[in-house]
């Protein structure tokens, strides 16, 4: 049995991380790993619980792969555990494939940093025994480093991971700030019009009760004349 472990320090916040954690597969640093299947998820006590079911290729030197098989896909179950409140998200995932022969134990634990929480930190590790074949103890040896090799890999995957995440974050904003742009010249230009129209029928309105204005005096002048000249006609 071997046992390998590691740790690092990502340089961002343990919500964007973890978040990263969920997109990480598929990524071109790892094309080993072809697919991810949820087997379940569900809420527990506010903590957040998943099983998924991995699929990838190993890749197992042509002697090992003639003791213990070499199968086109191995499988891996996945079983992980995220607490908000204690902000720590906890992966277990062991091998299915190769099960009689190969036991792989891996450990991800995700925190913030203790001493800068603006970072994030994981600790890493495996737990790796092969039993029943020969040359036991350097086929733990090959696996161990195959885990220390992929373990970068997957530091890689993330940052990879988290960069298209600030880049969704920026043209989010981007596409924001062009509709709250846009929104705010429409506004402007109902508004001006509405001025506009408001302009105008006041102009209509004041033109209107001019020409009424002055076709009642003129109406009046009319009366009071045909009223003298009525006047005029009568007799003494």
């Amino acid at each position: 049995m071997k046992i390998w472990a590691s740790e690092h320090v990502f340089n961002h916040s343990w919500e964007t991380v973890t978040q990263a954690a969920w997109r990480k597969y598929p990524n071109p640093m790892n094309p080993a790993v072809i697919g991810i299947d949820v087997l379940s998820r569900g809420v527990d006590g506010g903590r957040l619980q998943s099983e998924r079911l991995i699929s990838s290729r190993w890749g197992i030197p042509g002697w090992a792969a003639r003791l213990i098989g070499s199968p086109t896909v191995c499988y891996g179950l996945e079983r992980s555990t995220v607490d908000p409140q204690q902000r720590q998200m906890e992966l277990k995932t062991r091998n299915v494939t190769f099960g009689n022969s190969i036991s792989v134990h891996e450990r991800l634990v995700y925190s913030p940093h203790p001493e800068d929480e603006n970072k994030t930190l994981l600790r890493q590790e495996a737990i790796v025994a092969v039993q029943g074949v020969p040359l036991t103890s350097y086929m733990e040896s090959i696996l161990t480093g195959i885990i220390d090799t992929n373990a970068g890999k997957g530091r890689e995957a993330m940052e990879w991971v988290i960069s298209k995440i600030n880049a969704e974050v920026q043209e989010l904003a981007e596409v924001t700030k062009t509709a709250v742009q846009a929104t705010a010249e429409v506004t402007k230009t109902a508004v001006h019009a509405t001025d506009e129209l408001l302009h105008s029928a006041k102009h209509s309105v004041e033109g209107i009760a001019e020409r009424a204005r002055k076709l009642s005096l003129s109406e009046t002048a009319q009366q009071l004349n045909l009223a003298a000249e009525e006047a005029g006609q009568r007799p003494l």
